[in-house]
């Protein structure tokens, strides 16, 4: 969605109008009023699908965060249902990152935008609610590795539907996340196999 500065300025002004006059028929203008704000305003087109017909915003790093969130929902969701023995067998096969399967989020100096559309997501439209309250800055630079687990998630979605990731699935995604300079020098130095 695009607005120019003077549109930007009326839909603020009419949303103060409306708060003043107390009218209430289901037009959320502290949300009109918080995309604005935020640069966000994608977010007004997925909260009032009635008013914009079905258009999807269709913004590369939007589809790029719902993608990371969801591939870290299925992670997270999958791992805790792993047994000891497998969760053992993720931290030692996925070593080091195998052993807290938690999503950190994103550097908030470099990668600012997308925890500024998580958190719209998460707290404004309710999506993604298991990472509500969490801090998503992860003080240093993560999405390099989001998008290579990506590279391996995005093909086992299409086929998981609502059932869980196999051990072998996690541990796979997981170490994509290591960088593949990282896992050339584990696999030439002894001791570290």
């Amino acid at each position: 969605m695009k607005l120019s500065d003077g549109e930007k300025l009326i839909l603020i002004m009419l949303s103060e109008i409306h708060e003043k006059l107390k009218i209430e028929n289901g037009v959320d203008t502290e949300l009109v009023k918080e995309a604005i704000h935020s640069g966000n305003l994608w977010g007004m087109q997925w909260a009032f699908t009635g008013i914009f017909h079905g258009s999807e915003p269709t913004e590369e790093k939007l589809h790029e965060t719902v993608d990371i969130l969801d591939m870290w929902s299925f992670l997270e969701r999958d791992y805790e249902k792993l047994s000891p023995a497998e969760k053992s067998r993720v931290e030692k096969e996925a070593e080091p990152l195998g052993k807290y399967v938690s999503f950190c989020g994103w550097d908030g100096n470099g990668e600012a935008e997308y925890i500024g559309i998580a958190r719209f997501l998460i707290e404004r439209l309710d999506r993604f609610q298991e990472f509500k309250g969490r801090d998503l800055n992860a003080h240093m630079p993560t999405l390099d590795s989001h998008r290579r687990m990506l590279n391996v998630f995005a093909p086992l979605r299409k086929s998981l539907g609502a059932g869980p990731m196999k051990v072998e699935d996690i541990i796979e995604i997981l170490r994509a996340r290591i960088h593949p300079e990282n896992l050339k020098k584990k696999a030439t130095t002894p001791g570290l196999n």
